[in-house]
Protein backbone atom coordinates (compact mmCIF):
# COMPACT_ATOMS: atom_id res chain seq x y z
CA UNK A 1 0.00 0.00 0.00
CA UNK A 2 1.33 3.41 -0.98
CA UNK A 3 1.00 6.57 1.09
CA UNK A 4 -1.74 7.91 -1.21
CA UNK A 5 -4.06 5.00 -0.35
CA UNK A 6 -3.22 5.13 3.35
CA UNK A 7 -4.08 8.82 3.52
CA UNK A 8 -7.27 8.33 1.54
CA UNK A 9 -8.55 5.66 3.94
CA UNK A 10 -7.40 7.60 7.00
CA UNK A 11 -9.04 10.77 5.71
CA UNK A 12 -12.27 8.85 5.10
CA UNK A 13 -12.46 7.68 8.73
CA UNK A 14 -11.54 11.10 10.12
CA UNK A 15 -14.15 12.87 7.98
CA UNK A 16 -16.97 10.36 8.50
CA UNK A 17 -16.63 10.33 12.27
CA UNK A 18 -15.44 13.96 12.68
CA UNK A 19 -12.32 12.84 14.55
CA UNK A 20 -10.31 16.06 14.21
CA UNK A 21 -11.26 19.67 14.88
CA UNK A 22 -9.15 22.84 14.38
CA UNK A 23 -6.44 23.27 16.99
CA UNK A 24 -6.41 19.67 18.19
CA UNK A 25 -3.17 18.38 19.70
CA UNK A 26 -3.14 14.62 19.27
CA UNK A 27 -1.03 12.15 21.23
CA UNK A 28 -0.18 9.19 19.00
CA UNK A 29 0.48 5.98 20.91
CA UNK A 30 3.64 4.34 19.55
CA UNK A 31 4.07 0.71 20.61
CA UNK A 32 6.86 0.15 18.10
CA UNK A 33 4.76 -2.18 15.96
CA UNK A 34 3.70 -1.80 12.34
CA UNK A 35 0.23 -0.45 13.17
CA UNK A 36 1.31 2.46 15.35
CA UNK A 37 4.14 3.48 13.01
CA UNK A 38 1.73 3.42 10.05
CA UNK A 39 -0.64 5.68 12.00
CA UNK A 40 2.26 8.01 12.82
CA UNK A 41 3.14 8.23 9.14
CA UNK A 42 -0.49 8.91 8.17
CA UNK A 43 -1.17 11.67 10.70
CA UNK A 44 2.23 13.23 10.08
CA UNK A 45 1.50 13.55 6.36
CA UNK A 46 -2.12 14.56 6.90
CA UNK A 47 -1.00 17.61 8.92
CA UNK A 48 0.25 19.21 5.72
CA UNK A 49 -3.09 19.54 3.97
CA UNK A 50 -6.02 18.72 6.27
CA UNK A 51 -8.46 21.69 6.41
CA UNK A 52 -8.62 21.60 10.21
CA UNK A 53 -5.09 22.44 11.46
CA UNK A 54 -3.79 20.06 14.13
CA UNK A 55 -0.52 18.95 15.69
CA UNK A 56 0.73 15.59 16.96
CA UNK A 57 2.97 14.23 19.70
CA UNK A 58 4.36 10.68 19.55
CA UNK A 59 4.47 8.85 22.89
CA UNK A 60 5.88 5.42 23.75
CA UNK A 61 5.23 3.81 27.13
CA UNK A 62 8.30 1.66 27.74
CA UNK A 63 7.29 -1.33 29.87
CA UNK A 64 10.88 -1.97 30.93
CA UNK A 65 11.59 -5.17 29.00
CA UNK A 66 15.15 -5.77 27.91
CA UNK A 67 15.79 -5.71 24.17
CA UNK A 68 13.24 -3.00 23.36
CA UNK A 69 15.29 -0.65 21.18
CA UNK A 70 13.71 2.69 20.35
CA UNK A 71 16.57 4.53 18.62
CA UNK A 72 15.24 3.85 15.08
CA UNK A 73 11.83 5.17 16.11
CA UNK A 74 13.45 8.31 17.51
CA UNK A 75 15.14 8.78 14.14
CA UNK A 76 11.85 8.31 12.26
CA UNK A 77 10.09 10.89 14.44
CA UNK A 78 12.91 13.33 13.80
CA UNK A 79 12.62 12.67 10.06
CA UNK A 80 8.86 13.28 10.18
CA UNK A 81 9.30 16.35 12.41
CA UNK A 82 7.18 14.87 15.20
CA UNK A 83 8.06 15.46 18.89
CA UNK A 84 8.73 12.10 20.56
CA UNK A 85 8.47 11.24 24.26
CA UNK A 86 9.37 7.95 25.94
CA UNK A 87 7.67 7.22 29.27
CA UNK A 88 9.89 4.90 31.28
CA UNK A 89 8.02 2.46 33.55
CA UNK A 90 8.43 -0.80 35.47
CA UNK A 91 5.10 -2.21 34.28
CA UNK A 92 6.66 -5.38 32.87
CA UNK A 93 8.51 -6.11 36.10
CA UNK A 94 5.42 -5.47 38.23
CA UNK A 95 3.17 -7.75 36.18
CA UNK A 96 5.49 -10.66 35.41
CA UNK A 97 7.92 -10.72 38.34
CA UNK A 98 6.23 -9.10 41.32
CA UNK A 99 2.57 -10.03 40.77
CA UNK A 100 3.21 -13.00 38.45
CA UNK A 101 -0.12 -12.48 36.73
CA UNK A 102 -1.60 -15.56 35.03
CA UNK A 103 -3.62 -13.35 32.69
CA UNK A 104 -1.36 -10.29 32.35
CA UNK A 105 -2.84 -8.53 29.32
CA UNK A 106 -5.77 -6.77 31.01
CA UNK A 107 -3.74 -5.26 33.85
CA UNK A 108 -0.88 -4.37 31.52
CA UNK A 109 -3.24 -2.55 29.15
CA UNK A 110 -4.81 -0.63 32.05
CA UNK A 111 -1.44 0.47 33.44
CA UNK A 112 -0.04 1.28 30.00
CA UNK A 113 -3.06 3.38 29.06
CA UNK A 114 -2.90 5.20 32.39
CA UNK A 115 0.74 6.17 31.83
CA UNK A 116 0.01 7.20 28.24
CA UNK A 117 -3.00 9.32 29.19
CA UNK A 118 -1.14 11.12 31.96
CA UNK A 119 1.77 11.99 29.67
CA UNK A 120 -0.63 13.17 26.96
CA UNK A 121 -2.31 15.53 29.42
CA UNK A 122 1.07 16.74 30.65
CA UNK A 123 2.05 17.58 27.07
CA UNK A 124 -1.15 19.57 26.55
CA UNK A 125 -2.90 17.08 24.25
CA UNK A 126 -6.68 16.98 24.06
CA UNK A 127 -6.92 13.85 21.92
CA UNK A 128 -5.36 10.40 21.76
CA UNK A 129 -4.91 8.31 18.62
CA UNK A 130 -4.79 4.51 18.68
CA UNK A 131 -3.74 2.43 15.68
CA UNK A 132 -6.59 -0.10 15.65
CA UNK A 133 -7.34 -1.15 12.06
CA UNK A 134 -10.25 -2.91 10.34
CA UNK A 135 -9.10 -6.38 11.40
CA UNK A 136 -8.99 -5.24 15.03
CA UNK A 137 -12.58 -3.97 14.77
CA UNK A 138 -13.84 -7.33 13.48
CA UNK A 139 -11.73 -9.40 15.90
CA UNK A 140 -13.10 -7.43 18.85
CA UNK A 141 -16.66 -8.07 17.70
CA UNK A 142 -15.96 -11.81 17.44
CA UNK A 143 -14.30 -11.90 20.87
CA UNK A 144 -17.28 -10.11 22.42
CA UNK A 145 -19.71 -12.59 20.90
CA UNK A 146 -17.74 -15.68 21.92
CA UNK A 147 -16.42 -14.63 25.32
CA UNK A 148 -18.97 -12.10 26.60
CA UNK A 149 -22.22 -12.96 24.82
CA UNK A 150 -22.79 -9.45 23.52
CA UNK A 151 -22.61 -7.52 20.27
CA UNK A 152 -19.85 -5.01 20.86
CA UNK A 153 -16.66 -3.58 19.41
CA UNK A 154 -14.67 -0.44 20.18
CA UNK A 155 -15.84 2.93 18.90
CA UNK A 156 -14.26 5.12 16.22
CA UNK A 157 -14.39 8.02 18.71
CA UNK A 158 -14.59 7.71 22.51
CA UNK A 159 -14.72 10.49 25.07
CA UNK A 160 -12.83 9.65 28.26
CA UNK A 161 -14.64 11.84 30.77
CA UNK A 162 -12.37 11.08 33.73
CA UNK A 163 -9.35 12.40 31.82
CA UNK A 164 -11.20 14.89 29.60
CA UNK A 165 -9.55 13.32 26.55
CA UNK A 166 -11.05 12.12 23.28
CA UNK A 167 -9.76 8.87 21.80
CA UNK A 168 -9.80 8.47 18.01
CA UNK A 169 -9.01 5.48 15.79
CA UNK A 170 -8.16 6.82 12.29
CA UNK A 171 -7.14 3.44 10.77
CA UNK A 172 -10.50 1.67 11.08
CA UNK A 173 -10.88 1.47 7.27
CA UNK A 174 -7.38 0.08 6.73
CA UNK A 175 -6.87 -3.70 6.38
CA UNK A 176 -4.02 -5.28 8.31
CA UNK A 177 -2.70 -6.73 5.04
CA UNK A 178 -2.34 -3.18 3.71
CA UNK A 179 -0.53 -2.12 6.89
CA UNK A 180 1.94 -4.94 6.31
CA UNK A 181 2.38 -3.80 2.72
CA UNK A 182 2.99 -0.23 3.84
CA UNK A 183 5.51 -1.40 6.42
CA UNK A 184 7.49 -3.28 3.79
CA UNK A 185 7.27 -0.57 1.13
CA UNK A 186 8.39 2.25 3.44
CA UNK A 187 10.78 0.16 5.56
CA UNK A 188 9.24 1.10 8.90
CA UNK A 189 11.69 0.65 11.81
CA UNK A 190 9.73 -1.92 13.80
CA UNK A 191 10.71 -2.36 17.45
CA UNK A 192 9.91 -5.99 18.26
CA UNK A 193 7.69 -6.50 21.29
CA UNK A 194 9.66 -8.49 23.90
CA UNK A 195 6.58 -9.18 26.08
CA UNK A 196 6.45 -12.86 27.20
CA UNK A 197 2.70 -12.99 26.48
CA UNK A 198 2.99 -11.69 22.92
CA UNK A 199 1.24 -14.01 20.46
CA UNK A 200 -0.63 -16.01 23.12
CA UNK A 201 -3.76 -13.90 23.58
CA UNK A 202 -7.48 -14.21 22.98
CA UNK A 203 -7.07 -11.73 20.13
CA UNK A 204 -4.67 -14.11 18.38
CA UNK A 205 -7.34 -16.81 18.71
CA UNK A 206 -9.96 -14.52 17.15
CA UNK A 207 -7.54 -13.54 14.38
CA UNK A 208 -6.88 -17.18 13.50
CA UNK A 209 -10.60 -17.97 13.58
CA UNK A 210 -11.42 -15.17 11.13
CA UNK A 211 -8.67 -16.43 8.80
CA UNK A 212 -10.26 -19.88 8.89
CA UNK A 213 -13.77 -18.51 8.32
CA UNK A 214 -12.55 -16.34 5.44
CA UNK A 215 -10.89 -19.36 3.85
CA UNK A 216 -14.10 -21.39 4.06
CA UNK A 217 -16.39 -18.44 3.25
CA UNK A 218 -14.51 -15.79 1.25
CA UNK A 219 -15.51 -12.25 2.17
CA UNK A 220 -16.39 -13.06 5.79
CA UNK A 221 -14.31 -10.25 7.29
CA UNK A 222 -15.72 -7.61 4.94
CA UNK A 223 -19.30 -8.73 5.61
CA UNK A 224 -18.70 -8.59 9.37
CA UNK A 225 -17.27 -5.09 9.06
CA UNK A 226 -20.22 -3.98 6.91
CA UNK A 227 -22.57 -5.38 9.56
CA UNK A 228 -20.85 -3.18 12.15
CA UNK A 229 -21.18 -0.08 9.93
CA UNK A 230 -24.88 -0.84 9.43
CA UNK A 231 -25.53 -1.82 13.04
CA UNK A 232 -27.38 -0.02 15.80
CA UNK A 233 -24.19 0.42 17.82
CA UNK A 234 -24.48 4.10 18.88
CA UNK A 235 -20.91 5.17 18.11
CA UNK A 236 -21.09 3.70 14.61
CA UNK A 237 -24.39 5.40 13.67
CA UNK A 238 -22.96 8.91 13.66
CA UNK A 239 -21.20 8.81 10.31
CA UNK A 240 -21.48 12.17 8.56
CA UNK A 241 -22.90 12.05 4.99
CA UNK A 242 -20.30 12.82 2.34
CA UNK A 243 -21.96 16.05 1.22
CA UNK A 244 -21.74 17.44 4.75
CA UNK A 245 -18.06 16.67 5.30
CA UNK A 246 -15.13 19.07 4.98
CA UNK A 247 -14.25 19.59 1.32
CA UNK A 248 -11.67 16.98 0.35
CA UNK A 249 -8.23 17.99 -0.85
CA UNK A 250 -6.91 14.44 -1.01
CA UNK A 251 -5.80 15.03 -4.60
CA UNK A 252 -2.98 17.19 -3.24
CA UNK A 253 -1.42 14.27 -1.35
CA UNK A 254 1.99 13.14 -2.64
CA UNK A 255 1.77 9.94 -4.64
CA UNK A 256 5.12 8.52 -3.50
Amino acid sequence: MKLQKLLSLTRKAIDEFQMIQPGDKIAVGISGGKDSLTLLYALSALRRFYPAPFSIEAITVNLGFEGFHLEPIKALCQELDVPYTIVETEIGNIIFKERKEENPCSLCAKMRKGAFNEKAKELGCNKLAYAHHKDDVVETLLMSLILEGRIHTFSPVTYLDRMDLTLIRPLIYVDEADVKGFMNLYHLPIAKNPCPADGFTQREYAKDLIVQLSHEHPGTKERMFTAILNSELPAWKVRVPKKQRTKSVISSVPTT
